[in-house]
């Protein structure tokens, strides 16, 4: 086998990685891997803003009030205005979020980022330079991306309202 077919090998096992552990996320849980960072997010800092939330998780605000949307309509969490400073507004995990983030899968890329951290700063380096040229090999190094191993669009519902 040429080295060509071996990394087009590799890079299709990352992908189907990625897309199994999604559909294995959503089949436990009902959740995508956004919004259980979200909601580990959520949990860790306890009273906290959709900016907060969204430079802790590194989503835009747009796209984390997108996701908030739809964890509150599933009763998972909650906003409240601060009682402070009208203008902000936290977000809050409900008793059934507590419950459901507990029960949750934890997502691939915390996996990926503990073995990661593992590694030698030169092997990280050199993963990390391989993977930006493999991106640019594919014109894909201005696409906009979040650190979430996740198919689809991270604000997507996984499960259909009936």
């Amino acid at each position: 086998m040429s080295n060509t077919e071996e990394v087009l090998i590799a890079l299709r096992r990352v992908i189907r990685a990625t897309d199994l552990h999604s559909k294995h996320l959503s089949k436990i849980s009902g959740l995508t891997a956004p919004q259980i960072l979200l909601m580990r997010s959520i949990a860790k800092k306890g009273e906290v803003t959709i900016r907060e939330l969204a430079n802790d998780v590194s989503l835009s605000q747009a796209t984390v009030t997108t996701i908030l949307d739809r964890l509150d309509k599933r009763g998972l969490t909650y906003r409240s205005r601060s009682s402070e400073d009208k203008r902000k507004v936290h977000a809050y995990l409900t008793e059934d979020g507590e419950q459901t983030l507990k029960e949750a899968p934890t997502p691939l890329q915390e996996q990926f980022v503990r073995q990661f951290s593992n590694l030698q700063d030169w092997e990280q380096s050199m993963i990390l330079a391989s993977l930006q040229r493999v991106a640019q090999m594919m014109d894909a190094q201005n696409i906009e991306a979040a650190p979430v191993l996740d198919i689809g669009s991270l604000d997507r519902h996984v499960k259909p309202e009936h």
